[in-house]
């Protein structure tokens, strides 16, 4: 059993998805393989993770139809631009062996070049029309990117990917998805086994917060799991990640409790507002010095 979003074009997603970032190539077809195995039929990957390809094997060694599978990727910054990112959706296709993704989203709102940004959005908007995605959305952006990219387009993102966990809720970018009917989609749900490479390494571990162990002893589950249960019971999507086929189930195994409304709140009030991934509003220049290879 699994649960199901409805984007704002009304396009069905799973509410879980199985995340690949930081997943080594050699690892990810076998990860993604179990993920769909247990019970996942969404998965979420990015054309920079490098693992595009794995992921499609995956997919067709599980032996699901297709269909029945909720493919996201992601359009890295060094391929915006409107004629880049057509290309960048040809890359991605080709590389997970499909002819259309169900979801396609832009991975940074990179400030200091936002022309492009707006351009790249521009290409999601053919895609869409032309049916090659059936649904286009953005990540890491924050409450004025949105508002800078909707004066400047046509189709209103339907999901907004952003790190998001009980020290890091973003409760501003939150509400202004909710105001323009975007779905929040948080990644690092569980407060980031991996780091983020170069940010967050003195970060406290959210798995071992005592707040979070009462609530998961309380239920006979885990800290990981009390968390995705409190993000699908807020409304959003939840991206864990995982090579390990244990911690994938586990990480599936979370729709036959429910949070108290004093529990969640009481999670709710972990926040601390400190991100462990880059800011969005700092220019990473070196983020478009990294070419995304054709194959």
């Amino acid at each position: 059993m699994t649960a199901e979003l409805v984007l704002n074009n009304g396009v069905r997603m799973p509410a879980l998805g199985l995340g690949v970032f930081q997943s080594p190539p050699e690892e990810t077809a076998a990860a993604v393989e179990a993920a769909l195995k247990i019970g996942y039929r969404h998965v979420d990957t990015a054309a920079a993770y490098g693992n595009e390809r794995e992921v499609g094997e995956g997919i067709r060694r599980s032996g699901i139809d297709r269909g029945e599978i909720f493919i996201e990727t992601k359009v890295w910054v060094s391929d915006y631009g409107y004629d880049e990112t057509l290309h960048a959706f040809e890359k991605a296709t080709r590389k997970l062996g499909v002819d259309r993704l169900d979801l396609l989203i832009l991975h940074q709102p990179a400030p200091d070049r936002f022309d492009r940004v707006v351009a790249a959005y521009r290409a999601l908007e053919k895609l869409l029309a032309d049916g090659g995605v059936r649904a286009i959305g953005v990540s890491n952006f924050m409450r004025h990117h949105l508002d800078d990219l909707l004066s400047q387009t046509q189709v209103v993102p339907a999901v907004n990917q952003i790190e998001l966990h009980p020290y890091f809720s973003q409760p501003d970018v939150q509400k202004a998805d909710a105001e323009h009917g975007i779905l929040t989609q948080a990644w690092s749900p569980i407060g980031g086994i991996t780091f983020y490479p170069g940010w967050g390494e003195e970060r406290r571990n959210v798995l071992e917060d005592p707040a979070i162990g009462t609530i998961a002893t309380g239920h006979d589950k885990t800290p990981a799991q009390v968390m995705l249960r409190w993000q699908l019971q807020h409304g959003r999507s939840a991206i864990p990640k995982s090579t390990n086929p244990g911690r994938i189930a586990e990480n599936f195994d979370v729709f036959d409790f429910e949070l108290t409304t004093e529990e969640v709140a009481r999670i709710d009030a972990l926040d601390t507002g400190v991100r462990n991934g880059p800011d969005p509003d700092v220019p990473r220049p070196a983020f478009f010095d990294r070419a995304i290879p054709e194959e």
